[in-house]
This record gives C-alpha cells, sequence and structure tokens, in this order.
C-alpha cells in the first residue's frame, strides 16, 4: 500500500530535534526504504477525484459574489494564472500522493510568485515566501511538489523546452536539497538567524553564467526600495476636498463611500475600527505605541492576487503627524486552509484560536523576518457573519518578480533562490536532519520530482481547459481583462 499523509503518524520538530541526530539521520534514511525516491515520481488522477471547476465553485460560495466572475477570469489568463488560484484543487490531489512521514510548518501555496522582497524591520531587504493564506502543518513534500510543478507550468507558458525546463526545476529542487543538508548540521539559533538579505541573494544569483541576470536581479532590488509606503500613497490618494482619501478605481479599488448607502457605511467603518481596536492587542508593546500615533482616515475595499480574489479585503489609511505621513493597512480575511481536510494537526502550529491567527503564527514561524504590523483579529457582523482576518502594512519595499518576462537562465537562477529560502523556512519547523538524510546526496529525488511537475503540468493544462470549457458554457461567471 502507498504511504500517504493518512496512513502514516508525523514526525515533526520540537522535542525530536533534542533528540541524538545520528538518530533521526538513521529515521531518515529507514524512510528512504519505505518510501523511495522513485516513488514521489507518481501522479494519476484518481478515479473519484472531483471535478476542479466544482472545486472552485465551492470554494466562491463563501466570496463576495461580485468580485467572484474576476477570480475566474484571472484564472483563465493562462495555465500558470489557473495553476496559481488552483491551490484547493492540488491539495486535494497531494493528499493521495506518496510523503516519507516528516512534518514542517508548510506555505500551503508555495508557487513561484508566492516568493519575493520586502523590508526588514532593520530596512533590509530579504527575499523568502510572501503568503501564507493556505499555511498549515503538513507533509514537507507537498510544499516542493507546487513549487516545482509551478515552474513547470511557468516554464511552458514562457515557450521554454523540454530540457530548459529540466535545467530549471533540477536546479531548484538541488538547492532545497543542498540547503537542508547544510541546515541539517547547524545549531539551532544558527538555523533561526539564517535569512536571506540582499547580499545572500546576489551571492547566489551570482553563480549564474549570465551576467544579464544578476543586473536583472540588481535592478529589481533596487527597484524595490521605492515600493514604499510613501510610493503606495502617491498611487492610492489623492487629496479631496483639501483631505486626503483612497482613490476609487473600480472595481479593484472602491472606497467604503462609494460602495455603500451613509448607514451601511458607518457600520462598516465602525466595524473595522473595531477590528483594528482588536488586532492591536496582537501586537507587541512597542508596536502597540507606534500603531496608537496614527489616526483613522480611510478605508476601502481592495482586490488581490488571483486565488485571493472575492474574499474580503480592505486598505486602511491612517495618518500620523500629517498628510505625508501614513500608513497604508491591508486587512485581509482568512478562511480555513485548503490543506486542513486532508492532514492531521501535528502541533508544529501553535494552538490557534481562528484563521487570521493560523495565518500569522505561520507566517512568523516560517519567515525569517515578518512585517511589524503582522497581527489579527475578528470581526464580528460583517456580511451577517463573523469573520476571521489579519492585517500587515499593505507595501513595504515589495519585490515580485515578472515571469513572464524571464528568460531560462534567469528563472533557473531564481530556482536556485526559492529552492534554498523554502529549504530555509521547513529547517526552522521540520526534522531538518530527518529530511535532509531521507533526501541524501544524489538527484534521484530531483529527477523524480522532474516526472512529478511534468505530468502534473499535463493535469494543470487540462484543469484550465476545462475551466475554459466551463467559462463557455456559462456554468461559471467571468469576468476578463481586470
Amino acid at each position: 500500500m502507498m504511504t500517504t499523509a493518512a496512513h502514516l503518524p508525523f514526525i515533526g520538530a520540537g522535542s525530536e530535534q533534542r533528540r541524538d541526530p545520528k538518530a533521526r539521520a538513521k529515521e531518515g534514511r529507514a524512510a528512504r526504504k519505505q518510501v523511495p525516491h522513485a516513488s514521489h515520481a507518481e501522479w494519476r488522477p484518481a478515479k473519484d477525484r472531483p471535478d476542479p471547476v466544482d472545486v472552485l465553485i465551492a470554494q466562491g460560495a463563501s466570496r463576495l459574489p461580485e468580485l467572484v466572475p474576476i477570480r475566474h477570469g484571472r484564472m483563465l489568463v493562462s495555465p500558470f494564472t489557473y495553476y496559481r488560484g488552483a491551490a484547493a484543487v492540488m491539495a486535494g490531489d497531494l493528499a493521495s500522493t506518496p510523503v516519507s512521514g516528516f512534518v514542517t510548518q508548510l506555505c500551503g501555496d508555495a508557487h513561484l510568485t508566492n516568493f519575493g522582497g520586502y523590508a526588514s524591520p532593520e530596512r533590509n531587504l530579504v527575499f523568502d515566501i510572501n503568503d501564507f493564506d493556505e499555511t498549515f502543518p503538513g507533509p514537507w513534500e507537498w510544499d516542493v511538489k507546487r513549487l516545482a510543478a509551478s515552474f513547470v507550468i511557468a516554464a511552458r507558458d514562457n515557450g521554454f523546452g523540454r530540457k530548459e525546463r529540466a535545467a530549471i526545476v533540477k536546479t531548484t529542487l538541488s538547492s532545497y536539497r543542498n540547503a537542508m543538508a547544510t541546515f541539517a548540521g547547524m545549531g539551532e539559533l544558527a538555523v533561526w538567524y539564517a535569512h536571506a538579505d540582499a547580499s545572500a541573494v546576489s551571492r547566489i544569483i551570482s553563480t549564474t553564467p549570465s551576467k544579464r541576470t544578476l543586473k536583472r536581479f540588481q535592478r529589481a532590488q533596487a527597484k524595490a526600495r521605492t515600493h514604499d509606503s510613501l510610493q503606495a500613497l502617491r498611487k492610492l490618494t489623492g487629496v479631496v476636498d483639501g483631505q486626503r482619501r483612497i482613490i476609487a478605481d473600480p472595481p479593484l479599488v472602491v472606497p467604503v463611500h462609494d460602495l455603500l448607502p451613509d448607514i451601511e457605511r458607518k457600520l462598516l467603518e465602525e466595524q473595522l475600527r473595531g477590528l483594528l481596536r482588536g488586532y492591536r492587542r496582537t501586537l507587541p508593546d512597542d508596536r502597540r505605541h507606534l500603531l496608537d500615533s496614527f489616526e483613522f482616515v480611510d478605508m476601502a475595499r481592495k482586490v488581490v492576487g488571483v486565488g485571493s480574489v472575492g474574499t474580503r479585503c480592505w486598505i486602511v489609511l491612517l495618518r500620523g503627524r500629517d498628510d505625508s505621513d501614513a500608513l497604508l493597512l491591508q486587512v485581509k480575511e482568512a478562511q480555513v486552509s485548503v490543506l486542513a481536510p486532508y492532514i492531521m494537526d501535528s502541533g508544529v502550529l501553535p494552538c490557534v484560536r481562528h484563521c487570521g491567527e493560523r495565518v500569522v503564527a505561520g507566517q512568523r514561524l516560517m519567515q525569517a523576518v515578518s512585517d511589524i504590523f503582522l497581527g489579527w483579529q475578528t470581526a464580528e457582523g460583517i456580511d451577517g457573519q463573523v469573520r476571521d482576518f489579519y492585517v500587515r502594512q499593505l507595501r513595504d519595499w515589495k519585490q515580485s518578480a515578472v515571469i513572464e518576462g524571464m528568460d531560462a537562465a534567469t528563472m533557473r537562477a531564481y530556482g536556485d533562490l526559492c529552492g534554498w529560502v523554502l529549504a530555509r523556512a521547513h529547517a526552522r519547523t521540520g526534522d531538518r536532519v530527518a529530511i535532509a538524510a531521507y533526501l541524501g546526496e544524489d538527484d534521484t529525488f530531483d529527477r523524480a520530482l522532474l516526472e512529478f511537475s511534468e505530468r502534473y503540468a499535463d493535469q494543470s493544462e487540462d484543469d484550465h481547459t476545462a475551466l475554459a470549457a466551463a467559462a463557455r458554457a456559462g456554468r461559471i461567471p467571468v469576468i476578463t481583462g481586470i
């Protein structure tokens, strides 16, 4: 019988890290015999695999109905944009794949565009995973498989051939495997302090033979430093009747005063103000003091991402000493992780009260450094229900890769960086010694996952075609071009 997440008790971190490293390595090698590397190449849809369109329709039921067609439209652009929005579909698919039995805190949606740069509290540019809506403890293989498959699908969209795709994916996976081996030999504090700052990124990227690739990353790092609160203030706000307000850009940005009649608007504003007051209590004392220096000015609904479209998301404009001293916070709805129905609670994630706290706790576990305003809160009465939210800065030196413009050498270097970062995140919360021993020193695992990724890319292309057919048949509502 194939070993899957449903059949193996997970071996996590915590007390495991205090055990003899030799014993942990032995367990990793033993797991390799039970679940051979070659088994990870397998992918075939289960006979009772749910219709992917039905999965997306079910997700849409809890979202704002007027925004769901935008989500479908964005997913229809290409197989890769479909894949970005189909984390729930892949979660169900991964549940039937082999696992070694070692658990980490998962990103849950570790495709290549969910990595990027942002500012640390010390005002250094760091590169890390930057999306944790689906974070949950589970088999480390699931994040690695989602990342590897995302590179194949993106590479196909960019027109790269099989050999180029293989080089990209093998580089990504060997980076993960080699980094995990390095972390396995490090002490606890050293692993926790490890991070990819601008200099580390340059060192990793400099291994590529393409000087053009290195220059592209350096330019992107320089540009990221301009994506700060002042830049967001200039882009999203303007002076209206002598006061700074968020500018409408419907349907992507809709100020609350344009969205609802006065009575309903005042009620929603009070609900969001109450949410912010409660959120304040989830911050450390020094961050509370800083937040108290700002006052509420305006708020608007904002459409974000691909997979997240339709969830309730607000941007809140706060003012400090004057209109030029502003803070923009994002208040985003947190729903149940798409992974939750398929995996047991392993105990890696601290006990949480609701989904917003789950997102924040997972992010703090996996990221080297996190936004100083990261927190959570529950709001009652929004759209008639109790809903969970998390809060963070809207933009702080944000750096995102433009996948469509990448050549093969650049994507390969980017994969090298993503593989290292994902290994570092997993090493913080999983048994890095056992995982490294399971992976071994050769590329057998890498080659198996390359085969899985190509097969799953075929599946995603078929699913994208099915979504397009559903749109043509009127089975799902679609708004394109937004």
